[in-house]
Formats: structure tokens, sequence, C-alpha cells
């Protein structure tokens, strides 16, 4: 430990021996609830801001409908996808993730892609981005990347400066600064743009057969991005453009559509696959699992009244259906945790009561009762415990979880050794052309201009790492020697 600084403590005063990595039942299960450094981490983080959300705190949001056009039920016994043609009512809100609700809609910045599935056996959420990758893999690093994307404490200011000295010691991070410093970090609206599930969930079907499951919503609008110059342009133009293009085409009769695919891996192939398939810094390559197309998803009513619908919205990974199950990606555990904590937290306890997250195409039965703002009967006089009997609800065996073997002894488990250059080397020198290269280094540059010397050569040492070119090119625009520091 660096002389005179101190030891790192959870809010009880607690010293924390890692700051990195989550406790985890062996080195690819499940992160545990005992895990209080991480739970007081992301409790606190989730309660840090009111009302507004935490993050993708402006959005636009629309009603729709899901309709299945393939059949998937050798793969999940989910009954909003057992049978062709089936439609399912839906809410999806598009949005920002690190700007305040004062943010343009051009701001470069992933964008939140989340669908509320209305269905019979409850609300489905899928709670994804518009890019398949993430920029960490373990939210006790979470609060951490956010805090650098706010503000900061002493100046009040958004700093470039707080974004790449985290970055440069998260190496997993680049695969998704590629794609940010891109022009698709800069979409044309919300109706132009791709959604991913980005995490592996797991799918199961009627016989109890397991796949994990990566979820892309293609636009059928086709892809559409702003160049740098044009979202500077916009944003004084039209700070909220994304939002008025979504209201105005469905305000139009224009609705918008896009077509859902999923890649299904048997769970078996992942314990030898060459990377950890749970990882959210990586993709599958569909050569190995290509696209299956499932469905389409058709937004064609605006909302009545933005609060109401659109801002009291509320998505969360732990709002399932059978036959769609979480895995055991560490990033998309701490999610189970800190999106209904954050929501209980901006819009209180009943928060799932609220006309726009109610689950109203199925019937609720359960012994939880009162909190403040309960709106409903709150189950009249019926028990509020159980056993009983009384004839209040039971349990029922057969809405059991698949049974996953966990083995391994509790501890910090790090990933190991990933590749974490493979995939953003291939984006770059093989998806890329020569003109969204010039544009990559450009963009990036520019968002370096105000970062200290010593991590513009710690970002330049991984951009060389990834691809020589790469790094050079960076190295060039930003005012470092690449070759001496790649060297190092």
């Amino acid at each position: 430990m660096e002389k005179n600084r101190k030891t790192l403590t959870t809010s009880s005063g607690m010293p924390i021996d890692n700051n990195q990595f989550s406790q985890t039942a062996g080195a690819k299960g499940p992160v545990l609830i005992q895990d209080f450094a991480l739970v007081d981490k992301l409790a606190k983080f989730d309660r840090e801001r009111i009302p507004e959300r935490v993050v993708h705190a402006k959005g636009a949001g629309a009603h729709g409908y899901f309709q299945v056009t393939n059949d998937v039920t050798k793969y999940t016994k989910a009954d909003f996808l057992s049978e062709v043609g089936k439609q399912t009512p839906l809410f999806t809100r598009f949005s920002t993730v690190a700007g305040e609700r004062g943010y343009a809609d051009t701001d470069r910045d992933p964008r939140g892609f989340a669908i509320k599935f209305y269905t019979e056996e409850g609300n489905y959420d899928m709670v994804g981005n518009n890019t398949p990758v993430f920029f960490i893999r373990d939210p006790i690093k979470f609060p951490d990347f956010i805090h650098t994307q706010k503000r900061d404490p002493k100046t009040g200011l958004r700093s470039s400066q707080a974004g790449w000295d985290f970055w440069v010691h998260q190496p997993e991070a680049f695969h998704q600064l590629t794609i940010l410093f891109s022009n698709r970090g800069t979409p044309d609206g919300y109706r132009h743009m791709n959604g991913y599930s980005s995490h592996a969930y797991k799918w199961v079907n009627a016989d109890g057969d397991e796949h994990y499951v990566q979820y892309h919503f293609k636009t059928d609008q086709g892809i559409k991005n702003f160049t740098s110059e044009e979202a500077t342009k916009m944003k004084s133009e039209n700070p909220d453009y994304a939002t008025e293009d979504l209201y105005n085409a469905i305000d139009n009769g224009n609705p918008p559509s896009w077509t859902l695919y999923v890649q299904l891996m048997p769970v078996a192939d992942a314990e030898t696959y060459k990377f950890d398939v749970t990882d959210i810094t990586k993709v599958w390559p569909h050569s190995d699992y290509p696209l299956i197309e499932v469905g389409k998803m058709v937004l064609n009513r605006n909302p009545d009244n933005y609060f109401a619908e659109t801002e009291q919205s509320a998505f969360a990974p732990t709002h399932t259906v059978p036959g769609i199950e979480p895995s055991n990606d560490r990033m998309l555990q701490g999610r189970l945790f800190s999106y209904p904590d954050t929501h209980r937290h901006r819009l209180g306890a009943n928060y799932d009561q609220i006309p726009i997250n109610c689950p109203y195409r199925a019937r609720t039965a359960h012994y939880q009762r009162d909190g403040p703002l309960t709106s409903t009967s709150n189950f009249g006089g019926l028990p509020n415990y159980e056993p009983n009997t009384l004839g209040g609800p039971v349990a029922d065996p057969k809405a059991a979880w698949s049974t996953p073997k966990v083995t391994g002894k509790v501890g910090r488990h790090d990933f190991g050794t990933p590749d974490d250059f493979v995939q953003p080397r291939a984006l770059y020198k093989n998806v890329m052309t020569e003109e969204d290269r010039e544009h990559l280094i450009k963009n990036t540059a520019e968002h370096m201009a105000g970062v200290t010397k010593e991590v513009k050569e710690k970002a330049v040492k991984i951009y060389w790492q990834i691809d020589p070119d790469y790094g050079e090119r960076i190295a060039k625009a930003v005012g470092v020697d690449a070759p001496k520091m790649a060297k190092m």
C-alpha cells in the first residue's frame, strides 16, 4: 500500500480486502448476497439522487406489441413465446445513460433499450442497451464507473479526465470504448439503432433443457448515426431530437419496428468455450452461434402522459417469467439487486402498483402488504401470513427454476487472464471501414483533449496492444509517442 493512503472501508467502517471483484461461489458461480462490501456500495449508490434516475435519466417511451414469428418452444417454455402469431402488449423506454434529464439526446453515450412485456404469467422486463457489450464485468465497479460519468464533486463539472483515469485501469472497457467513440455512440434518434440484452440469460424449455441466450433487436428502419459534428450541431438546434423523432413518427402513423433475433448456446457448451460466455465485455461470434429469428416488436402508441408512463416506468431484470432465468453474469447478478432497489427508493415500495408497471394481464397473489402509496385494495381482509388454513395462495413446485450445480471456494475471484483485445481488434480491423476508423480516432482524441499526459500514455499503451495501427493513430492524435510507450 502506498504511504499515507487510508484503508478502504464499508459505510460501517469494515475494511474492504478487494474493491475489484465481488464474492462469488467459485470462479464462475453466482454473486453472494453476504458480500456486504458489494451490497453496501450498490445500495448507497442507488440512493444518491432523487427523484431523477441515477442513470438513464432522460428518455422517451412508447406502447406497442410483440408478435411471435418463429417457433422457439423447443428452447423456452415462456408462454408469451408459445405459438407463432401470438401478440403481447409492451411498453418500451429508450434513454441516454450518463447525462441528467436536461442533457441533449445526441450526447455521445450508450442508449438504454428497455422493454416491459405484459404477459399472462406476469411482467417480463428485458433491460438492455444499444451496444452488445459493456465497460466493466463486475458490479462492484459500477458505482465507481458511473461516478466518473457524472459531475466532479469539487467542480460540479463533467470530467473526461475522470472517465479515462478509470478506463485505463480496466482494459476490458476498450471494446465498448471502440464502439462508443465510433459514430455508433451518436445514433440518429432511437428508431435507427439496434437493442441488445448484452447479458447472457437462460432459456429453459418444458423438458428442463437449458440454453444461454443473447437478444438482438434489429431495427427495421435501418441503422443511422450522426457524425460528431452533426450530433453537436443538433444539440443546439434540437436537444430533444430523439424524443421528438420517436413521438412524431408514431403520431404520424409511421410506427417503428424491430425484429428480435437470439443467439442460443447449450449450457454444456459454455464449460469448454474459448472465453467466459457470461462476460458482458464479450460478444458471441455469429459464426459459432448464428442468429435465430423470434418475432417483431412494433411501437404504435404514444404515452398519454409523459410523467405517468415514461417517467414512472420501472424496469428490472428480476421481473421474469417461467422459461427465462438469469445467468451467472456478474453484472447481471448485481443488477438483480440494484434495479428493483433503486425503484423502491425512487418511486416507493409499491412501484409495481403504478399503472405503467402493474402486471395487469396476470393475477397477483401474495402476502406482501401496506407501505407508502398502496393504491389497491391491499388484499382486503385476507391473511398476511403463510402457511395458513384459510385458503391463501400457496407455492407451486412446477414454477421452480433450473438447478445448476455450484461449487468452489467463496472469495473475490478475478476473471483469470481473458484476452480483452481480440474482439476490439477484430472490430477495428475487420468490421470498420477506413472512414469509420478516421471518425473513431478523431472522436476519441477530442474526448481526451483535457486528459493528463500520464493517463493518455496509459490509454495509448492499451490501444497499441489492441492493434499497433490503432494505437499509433491515437498516439499521434493526442500527442503521445506510441512506439516508446507500447514497448515499455
